[in-house]
């Protein structure tokens, strides 16, 4: 478990110039208006498991891109993005496979941030968005 409650974190974010230029783009709201943010979580699932959690992942400090999707962007917004960051910014120790509790950790905080950064409510799934 973190040593960083959730507002502490996001206090540390943004006394971080590289961490608080992050946002979300156009592309990036347009696609969680088109799938909503309960697939765009799905996916950081996948990523999280796949990129992360592995004790020591391939391509660490390379595997997360910085735009084309959602998630990789609240991933350097967060420190979420490699096995160093994650060392620096929540505490997770290095060199271990990370635990489902980490995991989930991991996505709380960046489905937290993309509800931040997205500034109103972010539509669960595409259905939510529109008007019938």
């Amino acid at each position: 478990m973190s040593r960083f409650t959730p507002q502490d974190l996001f206090e540390r974010l943004a006394r971080s110039r590289f961490r608080s230029r992050f946002h979300l783009d156009d592309q990036a709201r347009l696609y969680l208006e088109n799938r909503g943010l309960d697939a765009v979580m799905d996916h950081g699932a996948t990523f999280v498991a796949e990129r992360l959690a592995p004790a020591h992942p391939q391509r660490d400090g390379k595997q997360t891109p910085m735009r084309g999707h959602p998630v990789f962007i609240a991933q350097h917004a967060t420190g979420t993005c490699c096995r160093s960051c994650l060392s620096k910014w929540h505490g997770m120790e290095p060199g271990k496979p990370l635990t489902t509790e980490q995991q989930e950790q991991i996505l709380r905080t960046l489905r937290s941030w993309i509800e931040r950064d997205f500034g109103q409510a972010v539509p669960g799934n595409p259905a939510q968005g529109v008007l019938l």
